[in-house]
C-alpha cells in the first residue's frame, strides 16, 4: 500500500473518532475540555478588564447584615426602603433582584394579632380598630408591593428541571410570559423545557408585570459558560432576569427572534434574540454565551443599607441598571466562571447586560458542527499529503503552523464576535501528527532501514529514499523486465597488479571503484557486484526506470571522464594510469535475489546480461572506451550522435547485432567530429555493399584526418583479407568472434 495512501488512512481513522466526538454520538471528555479551555482563554486574553458604570449591583454584603440584622431578620418593608429609595432618591432606571420571595414576610407578627382580635381579645374594646390602623405598617409584604407597583421592577424566580418527590413542582407565581403559546407554535426551535418553576407571592408578582429566572447553564466541567435567555414552560416562553432588564431598559418593547433566512423558524437558523434596538446572537436553544467583562468587580457595587438609609453615592445610581445581590457569607450565589472560581452569580446577570448593550455577546453559529469538521478534514488531508514528502522536522514545522494558523483564525473572528472551534482542531492535529510520528518511526523507519540494509550498498541514497517511500512495492523475488546492464573493466590490470605491492594494490582499487561507483549510483544505478577489477550494475531494478538506457549510457560516459580525473592522484602516489572499457546492453533480464540455501544476492541473469559482458570485452578489439548495442541504442534521445563500430556475432550467439560508441547529444560535437561519424556511416555502408576500393578509399581519407581511430586500421586489414577472400553474395557484413 502507497505510503500517502496508508498516512491517509491513518488521518481519516483519527478523523472519524474525533466526528463522532463532534457529532455527540461518543462525546470524549478530554476534547470538550480542550475545547473548553481554549474558549476560556479567548475570553481571559481579550476580555475589557474595564468598570462598567451603566450597570450597578446593590450587595447585601456584610456591612449592610451589621447595619441592618442577620438576614433572616430582613424584614420585607426594608426590601420596600430599598425600592423606593432606589427610584426616588437615586433615580436607578431599571432595577433587577437577583433572587426570589416565594413565602409570606410573618415577621411582623401581624397574623398573631389578627388571630388574636378573632379569638382572645375579640371582646376588647378598641382592640380591632386598632389593628386595623397599624396593619398598612405591619404588612412587610404589601410594602414592599406598594413600593414596586407602577415601577420597572424585575423578580427573580428560577425554573426546576428536576422535582424531588414529594416537592411541590410549582412553588408561588410567575409573570406574564414574553411569548405566548401561539406565537411559540410557529417555532421549531429546542427551547429548555423545565419541569417546574420557583416564583413569588401572588401579592409581590402582582405587583410587577415583570419576573425573569436566575438559571444559568453549567457545563461538564461545572463552568458557567452560557445563559438560555428564553425557556419554554407548559408551551409559552419566559425570559432570563438578564433579558427582561434589557427590555425594560429600552422602553419594553417586547421580545423577538431572528432567523437566517428569516423565513425559516428552526433551531438551526436561529440566530439573534432582539429586544428593542439591541440584538444578542444565541445557539439553536436561545442560549447566550456570557461575555464576561473582567473579573470579580467589573461593575460597581453598592453596600445595601447605603440605599435603605440614603446614604448611597447618587452618582453611582443615577440612571443605571441596578441588581440586588447577595455577597454576604451564608448568602453568596456562587458561580465557577471561566474568569474564575468563586464568582458571584448577580455579576453573571450583569455581564450579559452589559454584552448587551455593547453588542460584545458572541456567536457560536449553528453551522460549528460543520465548521468543525471541515477543519479536521482539511487539517487531515494536509498533515497526510506533506508528511511523507517531509523529515520529522519539516511534518513537525507543517504541525506549528497548522497550529499557528487555527489559533490566530481562532481569535480572528472572536473579535469579529464569531466563535470558531479551536480545541478539538487544534487536538486533532496534534494527534494526527503523534499517529502520523509513530507510525513514521515505527513502521515507515523500519522498513527504510530494512531496505537501506538490503541495498544501501548498491543503490544510491536518494533511490533508497524513493524504495522506502513505496514500501511494500519492492519485491525481492524473481521477475522479468526489460533494464540496462553495464560492465566495466581495468585495461592490462594483470600488468598493473604485478607492479604494485599488495597493499598498494588494494589502496588503488579502493579509490578507483570508489570514484566509478559514486558515478553510477549518481546516475540511477544499481551496483550488482565487483569481480576484482571489474564492475557489474544495472538499471531499471529495484525501481523501475523508464529512461534506464539513458541513464546507463551517461554513468558509462561519466566513468570515463573520472578515471582520467585520477591521474594526477596516482601519478603523486608513484601508481600507473588506468584505462577501461564499458559495455552496455538493453533487454528482457532476469532480476531478483538469486543464489544458494548458504548465499544469496540480488542480481541479473540472462543472454541479455551475457551480450553486455561480450560488448565489454568487444572494447579492447575496437579501441574504444564504451561499445553499446543497438537496443540500447534504440532507447537513446533522437539527439544523441553514435559512431557506427560494426555488426557483429559474439560468441554464444547466432543472430549479428550492430554496435555502437555513445558520442553524447549531437550539439556537443565539435562540427569536425560530425563530419567525421557521417563519412565513416558511408564508408561502413560501402564495406558491406563490398565496395572494397571505394571504402578502403574513405577509411584511409578517415585514418589521415585530423581525428584518427583505431577502427579506421581494423576496417583497413579487413578490406585487404576480404578483397583476397571474397565472403560471397550472402554476406550480412558481420564479423564473427569466436572468443570472449
Amino acid at each position: 500500500m502507497p505510503r500517502t495512501l496508508i498516512r491517509l488512512l491513518i488521518s481519516g481513522l483519527v478523523l472519524i473518532l474525533f466526528m463522532i466526538h463532534s457529532a455527540g454520538w461518543l462525546p470524549l471528555r478530554l476534547l470538550d475540555t480542550i475545547e473548553n479551555f481554549t474558549y476560556d482563554a479567548r475570553i481571559l486574553l481579550t476580555m475589557p478588564r474595564t468598570l462598567d458604570p451603566r450597570v450597578v449591583i446593590i450587595d447585601i454584603d456584610e456591612k449592610s447584615l451589621a447595619a441592618e440584622g442577620q438576614w433572616q431578620s430582613w424584614t420585607r418593608d426594608k426590601f420596600a426602603a430599598l425600592v423606593n429609595n432606589a427610584f426616588d432618591k437615586y433615580g436607578v432606571a431599571v432595577l433587577g433582584f437577583d433572587f426570589f420571595f416565594p413565602e409570606p414576610d410573618r415577621r411582623s407578627g401581624l397574623d398573631l394579632l389578627e388571630r388574636l382580635a378573632q379569638k382572645e381579645l375579640a371582646d376588647l374594646s378598641g382592640f380591632s380598630q386598632r389593628l386595623e390602623g397599624l396593619r398598612p405598617q405591619l404588612d412587610y409584604d404589601g410594602q414592599f408591593a406598594a413600593a414596586m407597583r407602577g415601577r420597572p421592577v424585575v423578580l427573580g424566580t428560577f425554573m426546576k428541571n428536576f422535582v424531588a418527590p414529594g416537592e411541590a413542582a410549582e412553588v408561588g407565581a410567575l409573570c406574564q410570559p414574553v411569548m405566548d403559546e401561539t406565537a411559540v407554535k410557529q417555532y421549531s426551535v429546542e427551547f429548555p423545557a423545565p419541569i417546574g418553576f420557583g416564583g413569588n407571592i401572588t401579592a409581590l408578582q402582582d405587583a410587577t408585570p415583570f419576573c425573569g429566572y436566575t438559571d444559568t447553564t453549567t457545563d461538564t466541567d461545572g463552568v458557567n459558560r452560557r445563559v438560555p435567555l428564553l425557556q419554554k414552560y407548559k408551551g409559552v416562553l419566559y425570559g432570563s432576569l438578564d433579558l427582561a432588564l434589557v427590555n425594560l431598559a429600552t422602553g419594553n418593547k417586547g421580545v423577538a427572534l431572528e432567523f437566517d433566512p428569516p423565513e425559516a423558524r428552526g433551531s438551526l437558523n436561529l440566530e439573534r434574540v432582539r429586544v428593542g434596538g439591541l440584538t444578542a446572537p444565541v445557539d439553536g436553544s436561545a442560549a447566550v454565551y456570557v461575555p464576561y467583562r473582567g473579573p470579580v468587580f467589573s461593575f460597581p457595587y453598592i453596600s445595601a443599607t447605603d440605599v435603605i438609609r440614603g446614604t448611597a453615592d447618587s452618582a453611582k445610581l443615577k440612571g443605571t441598571i441596578a441588581l440586588v445581590g447577595a455577597s454576604a457569607a451564608g448568602l453568596r450565589d456562587i458561580r465557577v466562571t471561566p474568569v474564575g472560581n468563586v464568582f458571584p452569580g448577580v455579576e453573571v446577570h450583569a455581564n450579559i447586560v452589559s454584552g448587551f448593550l455593547d453588542g460584545r455577546i458572541k456567536q457560536k453559529a449553528p453551522y460549528y458542527l460543520g465548521i468543525e469538521i471541515v477543519l479536521l478534514v482539511v487539517i487531515g488531508l494536509t498533515l497526510a499529503l506533506l508528511f511523507p514528502r517531509l523529515s520529522p522536522l519539516g511534518s513537525a514545522s507543517v504541525a506549528a503552523a497548522l497550529l499557528v494558523l487555527v489559533t490566530v483564525l481562532a481569535f480572528g473572528l472572536w473579535s469579529a464576535n464569531f466563535i470558531m472551534p479551536m480545541g478539538v482542531p487544534i487536538a486533532y492535529t496534534l494527534s494526527v501528527f503523534l499517529a502520523q510520528l509513530l507510525y513514521g518511526y515505527f513502521i515507515e523507519s523500519r522498513k527504510a532501514r530494512d531496505i537501506s540494509k538490503m541495498f544501501g550498498e548498491y543503490v544510491p541514497p536518494e533511490v533508497v529514499a524513493e524504495m522506502a517511500d513505496k514500501g511494500g512495492q519492492i519485491s525481492m523475488e524473481g521477475e522479468s523486465r526489460e533494464m540496462t546492464v553495464l560492465f566495466s573493466d581495468v585495461r592490462g590490470f594483470t600488468s598493473v597488479s604485478e607492479k604494485l605491492e599488495a597493499k598498494d594494490l588494494a589502496q588503488m582499487m579502493n579509490i578507483f571503484l570508489t570514484k566509478q561507483t559514486s558515478v553510477i549510483q549518481k546516475h540511477r544505478g544499481t551496483i550488482d557486484k565487483y569481480i576484482g577489477d571489474a564492475i557489474m550494475a544495472f538499471w531499471g531494478a529495484p525501481l523501475a526506470d523508464d529512461q534506464h538506457a539513458v541513464h546507463g549510457m551517461n554513468a558509462a560516459m561519466e566513468m570515463m571522464k573520472a578515471v582520467r580525473e585520477l591521474d594526477d592522484e596516482f601519478e603523486k602516489r608513484g601508481w600507473p594510469r588506468l584505462n577501461i572499457g564499458v559495455g552496455l546492453n538493453t533487454g528482457k533480464m532476469n532480476v531478483g535475489n538469486m543464489g544458494s540455501e548458504f548465499r544469496r544476492a540480488y542480481t541479473v541473469m540472462g543472454d541479455s546480461v551475457n551480450l553486455g559482458a561480450r560488448l565489454e570485452g568487444l572494447t579492447k578489439e575496437y579501441g574504444v572506451g564504451v561499445l553499446v548495442s543497438e537496443f540500447t541504442r534504440g532507447q537513446a534521445p533522437s539527439d544523441w550522435s553514435f559512431r557506427e563500430v560494426d555488426v557483429v556475432r559474439v560468441k554464444g550467439k547466432n543472430e549479428p547485432v550492430p554496435i555502437y560508441e555513445p558520442m553524447g547529444p549531437k550539439d556537443a560535437l565539435d562540427p569536425a567530429v560530425r563530419q567525421d561519424l557521417a563519412r565513416q556511416r558511408g564508408a561502413m555502408k560501402l564495406y558491406r555493399e563490398q565496395k572494397w576500393d571505394d571504402a578502403e578509399q574513405e577509411f584511409f581519407t578517415l585514418k589521415t584526418g585530423d581525428n584518427p581511430q583505431p577502427i579506421y586500421d581494423i576496417f583497413l586489414e579487413r578490406i585487404l583479407w576480404l578483397r583476397e577472400n571474397p565472403p560471397g553474395k550472402s554476406w550480412d557484413g558481420a564479423f564473427t568472434f569466436t572468443h570472449k
